[in-house]
């Protein structure tokens, strides 16, 4: 029973608590993006140090990264080798990296209404935060359509 208590002890101790201990975000973004803004605030709220790039080519940025065309939005980070493509909230991010699956990282195509940086009160449209992967993209998480009425 103690090794058991132990070894959820140290698992415990390895999840990152605060900003230093996540990966440095480096964002590629437009000076005139607002919901870029926003969601670099969502990182920084939720713990992530970020390092903020301006170029002025973001689809050589996208291409270089090797982001397919049907998954790119505004804004694109590279986080701990992993690369983050759109509104992907923070807590996928942490997910993914505590979990670290063999894939290029996440998207989320367009700028859905409610994820983070796309806020609008309680309203909230259905969208798939995907991860990407060589063989094809798979549904990471997915959250529900909320107040559209």
């Amino acid at each position: 029973m103690t090794l058991v208590l132990a070894a959820c002890g140290q698992k415990e101790l390895s999840t990152p608590t605060k900003a230093s201990d996540w990966p440095t975000a480096m964002v590629y973004r437009s000076p005139t993006c607002g919901c870029c803004t926003k969601w670099i605030d969502h990182l920084r709220e939720n713990g992530f140090e970020v390092q903020i790039r301006e170029p002025a080519d973001m689809d050589a940025v996208k291409d270089r990264l090797e982001v397919p065309t049907d998954m790119r939005s505004c804004h694109t980070a590279v986080i701990g080798g992993y690369v983050v493509e759109g509104h992907v909230p923070a807590t996928d991010i942490k997910r993914l990296l505590r979990d670290r699956p063999k894939a290029k990282g996440l998207a989320v195509p367009g700028m859905p209404l409610g994820s983070p940086g796309m806020e609008a009160g309680s309203r909230q449209q259905a969208y798939t935060v995907w991860l990407l992967n060589q063989g094809g993209n798979v549904s990471f998480a997915d959250y529900p359509a909320q107040n559209l009425d």
